[in-house]
């Protein structure tokens, strides 16, 4: 008798109808919405195809060619192709694609270059920066001592003079630049010699911006920092995961053995395809139209945000994110969030710097135009997208309003289908 249920290797997600009419609603969220999360973007059915592969099977565990386990040999191909990718686009020597996550890749490279304990000086979420730079309530927060840079109040942008007083007055092992709503140009090669001054190693997390750094329309970090992590999602417009770049051959076994198996084990080679493929996009000159799209679509964005009265933290963006204060208004974001997913705007709620308010109902909203770009948007849909969003900031309980805008957000979508 057959251990196998009839269908096995043939049927599809009509065979689950309760999990095939979830996948189809999100789809159809998607198709029929429009994604501002600076966290998320809309991958390419090639990604799609390479992340859904037969690779889901194969485990493997260690680099490429120096597996543990056997029946590599297609594995150890797409990883190395993935690898050499990485390092043409980003100009570096060297590359690790494991990591599940940026935060994994975070854990990892602090694993591998620090001792439990060690001061880090990294971002204050607070002010921009990223949990997975220190937040007490993880890992990261509990096993190393943080300490937390931020903004002038004045500028709301990083100060070199700031942060180097804190270097100097802390010591700390390694200095992190980066975070998750920050919108400006960094300065590396300043905050490298902080870094030199102080006997620290300097970290650089570009998830938010590594599409524009790999096409040379944001500051180069590489050349900088002793290592670079991201995502390779969000600007990347690539499959779920993250990424280590490095130059500096004496830190390959410390980095990579802090992946795995510091804090990971066997490779996602499913996910490492889809690497491989976003990669393979990024390298085509269409890449660098869409990142330049972006750009155009996030300051108009921002443009006409202000205009219509609300406030962009630090007047701008340099970026595809941006951060919006809803203080004007007299709206929080949480409220502002939930009325703008009911008329199909996805956005999050966000804290401002130095916000009076908690970050369960902050000051702000997180936006971008990294997805709205990649289905086809430009300046113009951008700026209807910021009337819509002021519009319903101001009246964030008027359902007839949500009800047409909701109406004009779906003819919008079907004049720019997704898959």
């Amino acid at each position: 008798m057959s251990t196998l249920h009839a269908g096995y290797f043939t049927d599809g997600l009509d065979a689950d109808p309760e999990l095939a009419r979830a996948l189809r609603g999100e789809l159809t969220r998607q198709q029929e919405g429009i994604e501002l999360i600076a966290s998320e973007n809309i991958v390419s059915r090639l990604v799609l195809e390479a992340q859904g592969s037969v690779l889901t099977n194969k485990t493997v565990e260690g680099l490429p060619y120096a597996r543990y386990y056997g029946g590599a040999e297609y594995a150890d191909a797409i990883e190395a192709l993935a690898v050499e990718r990485a390092t043409r686009l980003f100009g570096c020597r060297f590359a690790n694609v494991q990591p599940h996550s940026g935060s994994n890749a975070n854990a990892g490279v602090f694993l591998g270059l620090l001792k439990l304990g060690d001061t880090i000086l990294s971002m204050d979420t607070a002010a921009g920066g990223h949990i997975s730079h220190g937040h007490p309530a993880t890992l990261t927060g509990r096993d190393y001592t943080i300490v937390r840079y931020g903004v002038s109040r004045e500028t709301e942008r990083i100060e070199l003079d700031a942060l180097r007083q804190l270097a100097l007055d802390h010591r700390p092992k390694m200095i992190v630049a980066g975070g998750s709503a920050y919108p400006f140009a960094l300065d590396f090669k300043g905050m490298r010699a902080i870094a030199d001054e102080v006997g620290a190693l300097f970290m650089v997390d570009m998830a938010h911006f590594a599409g524009l750094v790999a096409t040379g329309l944001y500051p180069d970090p590489v050349p900088h920092a002793h290592v670079v992590t991201s995502t390779t999602y969000k600007s990347l417009r690539g499959a779920r995961g993250g990424l280590v770049l490095w130059n500096d051959p004496a830190l390959s076994d410390r980095i990579n053995y802090g992946i795995f198996p510091g804090v990971q084990g066997s490779v996602m080679m499913h996910a490492v395809a889809g690497k491989a493929a976003c990669f393979g996009e990024a390298l085509r000159p269409e890449f660098a139209a869409y990142n330049r799209a972006v750009l155009d679509n996030a300051r108009t964005l921002a443009a006409h945000l202000a205009e219509a009265g609300l406030r962009i933290v630090g007047g701008g963006t340099d970026c595809g994110l941006m951060l919006v204060d809803l203080s004007p208004l007299g709206v929080t974001g949480d409220v502002a969030a939930k009325a703008l997913e009911k008329a199909g705007l996805a956005v999050n709620k966000n804290l401002i710097p130095f916000d009076a308010r908690p970050p369960e109902a902050p000051s702000g909203l997180r936006l971008s135009a990294n997805a709205g770009t990649a289905r086809g948007f430009g300046p113009d849909e951008f700026a209807t997208i910021a009337g819509w969003i002021a519009a319903i900031c101001r009246a964030p309980q008027h359902g007839a309003l949500l009800a047409r805008l909701q109406d004009e957000v779906r003819a919008l979508c079907a004049r720019f289908p997704i898959y």
